[in-house]
């Protein structure tokens, strides 16, 4: 796609540099006494979980919350009564000392979202559902027809905008991958295009208003939508002149170790691409334990920006002053195809495409990314080092069994095992150690590049060269044969840095086989998680990445295997086990969730490349678990309805028995295998 006329392109289409890191600025928004956007830190916030009609309980919560690192604290508002105890709630945390800014969350309910802007100092409005009812009907529209629902939107929406004008309420349009309208869904699909122009009529009539004290957001379970739908919107709102800030947040994330993974890398990315001005890490876990993930991952960026002395850039007219000489980049519409610019001219990160490689064995093509772990400095005299990245060794039978997270290659270094490994797992040596190998079956050599070009045994069929992202040299590399490259970086801005390297790569058409190579150091077990989801993660949404190696001394091995793996399944680019779509709570759920979470994993857990909806109520229902394949969801007290897909199976199923009713559907359905013992 060529520039129109008149047309000011950002380095990266969507943000101000996809080389280095540098935050784009947003408008500042008030949001009580704590701003949001331009030059303030990145915010923290999370929602309650309580009954919004037990004061008491949920002025608690929110104390606990805030102790933890809470800025904003969200409450549902789920109809006018609770709408209006949040004045209560507001009152008892004033008289406690709390000032924390309060935030409505609102879906179906208009006057209840009135009424809440006169008290708290913020809405949460969803363009989905505020003013469209979801029935999952595809509907055919005239360019009228449409023009006409657009009119019937304004008119519902606009006594909301003129309340929160008088009374300085801030407000959050919050599209969710899930809950599109189905007038959306009939014009764009079940898209991040669909997202975005769901939340721009939204924002339109806003600005119609001279309105602007806006935060937008484009949540979704699936990470590639959720990054691509953000990134589609900034395009999108820098092209019409706007430069609102940004909420971030994975919804539906999960627990546990893989709801870190999956938030950081849909958060991370962003975070990474200078984007996002607060963020929500929802984790189906008590609220308190949300903040300081967040916290983690805002720091990190925040610490960037100051060590890597690169300016802010944003837009001085519309969002705060910040030089004259800048102006607010005008950008094309995307229309699909790649990104062109003076830069990239293959590489389009609104739309996943995997780099296309050759195949080198069970490496690169259309094989899936694999997974490579150093056991260099483990001990290699036992073959139960093996058992943490997924070889069972049983000394009886003298043999391994496989698990679905088993690691693909072991790199060695100069270590010699004093045992026999499985037959189907590859091992890499330093080339000096590999010489001296009398048995090089399944065993492989690392170079350097200077090495490799210089010495004349190689192996025949596979070679693994590393390389400095930093330091790449395409026209060295570019007529290497059995090659696959180890592509790491001493950068701050790892992910930046590795990227623009694999555009290198794509421009000079090099298609050899690329596993990324990440070192961390002296760093606790939660942060590794967050910090090798984020640069990794980012560079396999954006379809980058043969293999992941994953170098940390301090993190024990099992921690290294089922992150690596797990960050492969969070961006959806190799599926190795069940994937939970667990909404974290609120005052709206009908059940326990994380009782209810633990129950439904204990005994789905085994059916690899099956993804289950848990939501607590019909809000969070068939449409936020937008592409699950089984779905658990609450219709009332002691009541779940069960779904197949978006599809309704058994209504008001009772809880005692509704996980064997689930269980007996995907056995239906031929999905079902027994948990081997």
């Amino acid at each position: 796609m060529q520039k129109e006329a008149n047309t000011i392109w950002l380095n990266g289409g969507y943000c101000n540099s996809l080389t280095q890191y540098s935050r784009f600025l947003t408008r500042e928004v008030k949001i009580g006494d704590v701003p949001m956007g331009g030059l303030n830190p990145i915010r923290i916030q999370s929602m309650t979980t309580t009954d919004t009609m037990d004061t008491l309980g949920t002025v608690e919560q929110t104390i606990r919350m805030v102790e933890s690192g809470c800025e904003y604290v969200r409450i549902t508002a789920p109809s006018i009564k609770e709408a209006e105890n949040l004045a209560n709630i507001k009152k008892e945390l004033r008289l406690r000392g709390y000032n924390v800014p309060l935030v409505a969350d609102i879906h179906f309910t208009p006057n209840a979202a009135e009424a809440a802007a006169r008290i708290v100092e913020k809405v949460r409005v969803n363009p989905g559902n505020y003013a469209d009812k979801k029935k999952f009907e595809n509907i055919e529209y005239t360019a009228a027809a449409y023009q006409a629902e657009l009119t019937r939107i304004y008119t519902k929406f606009a006594p909301l905008v003129k309340i929160c004008k008088e009374y300085g309420t801030a407000m959050r349009i919050g599209t969710n991958h899930g809950s599109l309208s189905d007038r959306i869904m009939s014009q764009y699909g079940d898209t991040p295009q669909g997202m975005v122009e769901s939340a721009m009529e939204f924002i339109r009539i806003c600005e119609d208003l001279n309105y602007h004290n806006l935060v937008i957001s484009m949540k979704a379970s699936n990470t590639q939508v959720m990054v691509q739908a953000y990134r589609l919107l900034v395009q999108t709102m820098v092209k019409e002149g706007m430069n609102y800030p940004l909420h971030l947040g994975v919804t539906e994330a999960g627990d546990g170790e893989d709801g870190r993974i999956k938030s950081a890398v849909g958060i991370g990315t962003l975070l990474a691409d200078g984007l996002g001005d607060t963020i929500r890490v929802s984790l189906t876990e008590d609220p308190e334990f949300e903040a300081p993930v967040a916290k983690a991952l805002a720091k990190r960026f925040e610490l960037n920006l100051a060590s890597s002395g690169t300016a802010i850039l944003g837009q001085n007219s519309i969002g705060g002053s910040l030089g004259a000489d800048f102006e607010l980049p005008q950008l094309a519409d995307f229309s699909g195809t790649p990104l062109v610019n003076a830069q990239f001219t293959t590489y389009n990160p609104y739309q996943y495409k995997r780099r296309i490689t050759e195949e080198l064995e069970n490496l690169g093509g259309h094989q899936v990314p694999r997974v490579l772990i150093n056991l260099a400095h483990r001990n290699l005299k036992d073959p139960n080092v093996l058992n943490e990245v997924g070889f069972n060794y049983s000394a009886l039978l003298d043999k391994y069994n496989l698990t679905d997270q088993a690691c693909d290659m072991v790199y060695l270094g100069d270590s010699l095992p004093s045992f026999s490994f499985p037959g189907g797992l590859k091992q890499l040596y330093n080339y000096q150690t590999w010489l001296k190998l009398t048995d090089r079956n399944n065993c492989h050599p690392l170079f350097d590049l200077a090495t490799f070009n210089a010495v004349e045994e190689k192996d025949g069929q596979l070679n693994f060269i590393a390389v400095l992202a930093e330091k790449l040299d395409v026209a060295a590399i570019g007529k290497l044969e059995h090659a696959v490259l180890v592509l790491s970086t001493k950068s701050i801005n790892a992910m930046q840095t590795i990227r623009k390297a694999f555009v290198a790569l794509e421009k000079a058409g090099v298609k050899l086989p690329v596993i990324i190579e990440r070192d961390f150091a002296v760093l606790n077990i939660e942060d590794f998680q967050l910090y090798s989801s984020t640069d990794l993660g980012g560079l396999l949404i954006d379809g980058f990445g043969d293999g992941i190696w994953i170098n940390a001394l301090d993190i024990p091995l099992s921690v290294i295997n089922s992150t690596s793996f797990g960050i492969l399944q969070a961006t959806r680019t190799r599926i190795s086990k069940t994937e939970y779509i667990s909404c974290p709570s609120c005052g709206r759920t009908l059940f326990d969730l994380q009782e209810t979470t633990q129950k439904i994993r204990s005994r789905t857990s085994h059916l690899k490349g099956i993804k289950i909806g848990i939501m607590g109520c019909i809000v969070n229902g068939p449409g936020e678990m937008a592409d699950a394949d089984y779905g658990y969801v609450g219709a009332g007290p002691d009541k779940i309805t069960l779904y197949r897909g978006q599809d309704v199976v058994k209504k008001n199923v009772s809880t005692a028995s509704a996980l064997d009713e689930l269980i007996d559907i995907i056995r239906e359905d031929g999905n079902w295998i027994e948990k081997e013992a």
